[in-house]
């Protein structure tokens, strides 16, 4: 039997508000998150969408993963689109090497049982 461990989160936010101090300038929040910038432009990995209660929602993967996790809080056919106001945190493990974002995106959804993922699914 293989043996996958999943990865660590290499960075975490959680939807909130702003608060802001003397001449900082306003973040424009998308569905709440004001955090997304710390989320690497150029890195690729795999991206995992939390409720409130913890319970997986959705996991992706990408080549460029803070464009792809903007994306799905504004595109038209993302399966989360009528889901986007229960997503509360975003974990994001970077992993470089497409064949090992596409296994642990699998394995995630699948040991997870990610809500809304409905391809890659052999747990039901």
């Amino acid at each position: 039997m293989i043996k996958i461990d999943i990865p660590k989160p290499s960075i975490s936010i959680t939807e909130r508000q702003q608060i802001r101090r003397d001449n900082e300038p306003m973040i424009t929040p998308i569905n709440g998150f004001i955090d997304l910038h710390q989320i690497p432009r150029d890195l690729g990995g795999i991206f995992l969408f939390f409720n409130i209660n913890d319970e997986l929602l959705f996991v992706g993967k990408a080549r460029k993963l803070r464009q792809r996790v903007k994306k799905h809080f504004e595109d038209n056919v993302s399966p989360i689109k009528n889901h986007r106001d229960e997503v509360y945190r975003i974990d994001v493990c970077i992993v470089e090497d497409p064949m090992e974002r596409e296994i642990y995106e699998t394995y995630i959804i699948n040991e997870l049982e990610s809500k809304y993922n409905v391809d890659k699914v052999f747990y039901k």
